[in-house]
């Protein structure tokens, strides 16, 4: 009689797990791996002509507002001969199936978890080609968003103490406890973190609303902005130095969404008026109309002679972190 109650319970429980689908279904943890680097199942022979080519210009295109080109996604390519067992496991897949109906398909945690899957079809090399220019956007803006989870994931293992910024300005940031306060002025934080060839910054403000204008002059004010705080709050080595906007290099500016606000992001080159030290900044100017403010967050690098991107990469993680309490 235990034994026919037993067997009844697991046929319950089959069924319900059958029946919530993917709710239920279990897969395996995926590979830890560097950030920003991207499985590439295809054939060789398409890796080596023309898609393979697009591949490459898509995923590997420069990241905007470096001084020097460093590519967005590193890529590891593989036949889908080879594409099983622990290749399965990356956390980004890019897969390309050859003489199937045209289209593109973004799935999660396909084979492991967290995972971000894109599989692109075609019945020809010209079809193929025209699904990754179509949808080429969308493709990077799943990919990237994968990895700044994994990057927010990481850093929440040892976060800095941010009650000073909540008690101050409102807002919540996680990021690392190798950063420090450098400076704090109620309404102005300036964090550091210091790296071997330099630094890793931070600041967070606010500004009233009317400072920055929705229009074709919103970048001007940004700059003006960002380049009158870095002449009060950050100077340079030597006297009458201060940071401001490199007015050689015109910076990147788009629209997005922090915190399920509308924000400006602006990406482009910093520099330190009357001394020699430049590098690369990101800065986000979050409208927030319910506490009447613009609050400003922007990180920047100095750090010469060496790759960039993955610092820049941890300043947007931790600003994308962001939370207005």
């Amino acid at each position: 009689m235990k034994l026919k109650v037993a067997l009844i319970a697991i046929i319950v429980s089959c069924i319900y797990a059958c029946n919530d689908g993917d709710a239920k279904r279990i897969v395996p943890k995926s590979n830890g791996g560097a950030l920003n680097d991207i499985s590439v199942v295809v054939d060789n022979l398409l890796w080596e002509d023309q898609v393979g080519e697009v591949i490459r210009d898509t995923l590997a295109a420069p990241v905007e507002g470096l001084s020097i080109d460093e590519a967005q996604f590193k890529m590891r390519q593989m036949p889908p001969s080879v594409f099983t067992g622990f290749a399965t496991k990356g956390r980004t897949i890019l897969k390309i199936e050859k003489g199937k109906s045209a289209a593109t398909k973004i799935a999660s945690n396909v084979f492991a978890k967290p995972q971000t899957v894109v599989v692109i079809s075609g019945e020809t090399n010209a079809e193929i080609i025209e699904q990754i220019s179509a949808n080429a956007p969308k493709i990077i803006d799943a990919f990237k968003k994968e990895e700044l989870k994994e990057k927010q994931r990481r850093i929440k293992k040892s976060l800095f103490n941010d009650k000073p910024l909540q008690e101050k300005l409102g807002v919540s940031l996680r990021f690392p406890s190798a950063y420090r306060i450098a400076k704090d002025d109620d309404s102005f934080f300036w964090l550091r973190r210091d790296i071997e060839t330099g630094t890793v910054d931070f600041m967070v403000y606010e500004t009233p609303l009317s400072a920055i204008r929705k229009d074709d002059s919103t970048v001007v004010d940004i700059v003006r902005l960002r380049d009158s705080v870095g002449k009060i709050y950050i100077e340079g080595p030597t006297p009458d130095s201060y940071m401001a906007t490199e007015d050689k290099y015109t910076p990147f500016i788009s629209k997005t969404i922090i915190d399920n606000k509308p924000a400006f992001e602006t990406r482009g080159l910093w520099d330190v008026k009357n001394a020699f030290m430049s590098g690369p900044f990101i800065n986000y100017a979050i409208e927030d109309k319910v506490n009447n403010r613009m609050l400003i967050v922007e990180g920047y690098v100095f750090a010469p002679s060496v790759a960039k991107r993955s610092y820049v990469f941890e300043l947007e993680a931790i600003i994308k972190s962001l939370s207005i309490k």
